[in-house]
């Protein structure tokens, strides 16, 4: 399913216009994606938590070279299904 499917079947199942779910997706997208950003979290009960993960800094190979290389520490985000999604 893609953005736009997404919004007609919200849409469809809320009974909003077609502009008013997206309008109600992107403002969710944005706040979820603002925290996460903020280095906050965000907990929907049930679907799952949305989160920021800190992975340190290793050591690596690059594949050509076969040289070892420094990857550097960085900030990725993560999901963490709820219950009602890990029960499929």
């Amino acid at each position: 399913m893609n953005k736009s499917e997404l919004i007609s079947a919200i849409a469809d199942k809320s009974g909003l216009s077609k502009v008013d779910a997206k309008k109600a997706l992107d403002a969710t997208l944005d706040t979820i994606s603002g925290e996460v950003k903020a280095g906050g979290k965000v907990v929907l009960v049930g679907f799952g938590t949305f989160s920021v993960s800190e992975r340190s800094a290793r050591k690596g190979i690059n594949p050509r070279t076969k040289k070892s290389i420094n990857i550097p520490a960085k900030k990725t985000a993560k999901f963490k299904a709820g219950s009602e999604l890990s029960n499929l």
